[in-house]
Order: structure tokens, then C-alpha cells, then sequence
């Protein structure tokens, strides 16, 4: 279970249903939504 910052509800939440993106800079990143608002999260994953 990955954890995302959440803007709206400013907390760190787990990402719900979250997909692995990769941004135009070749690094990947992780983009869902929060369980509770409904607010779409990301977060930039390192280099594994």
C-alpha cells in the first residue's frame, strides 16, 4: 500500500486504486484517489 499526500483533506492517505504512470521525464509516478474526498492524488515514485 503506497501513500499519497492528499491536498484537499491535508493528510497523507492511501492511494485508492492507483495505477503506475510514467511522467514525460521517463521517471514513474503513481497516480489514484483518496478513500475519503474522492480527490485525485499522485506521487513520484524513485528509481527502482
Amino acid at each position: 500500500m503506497v501513500e499519497a499526500r492528499c491536498m484537499k483533506c491535508k493528510e497523507n492517505v492511501t492511494v485508492k486504486s492507483g495505477k503506475e504512470v510514467t511522467m514525460k521525464n521517463g521517471r514513474k509516478a503513481l497516480k489514484g484517489e483518496c478513500p475519503k474526498c474522492g480527490t485525485k492524488v499522485f506521487r513520484i515514485l524513485g528509481n527502482k
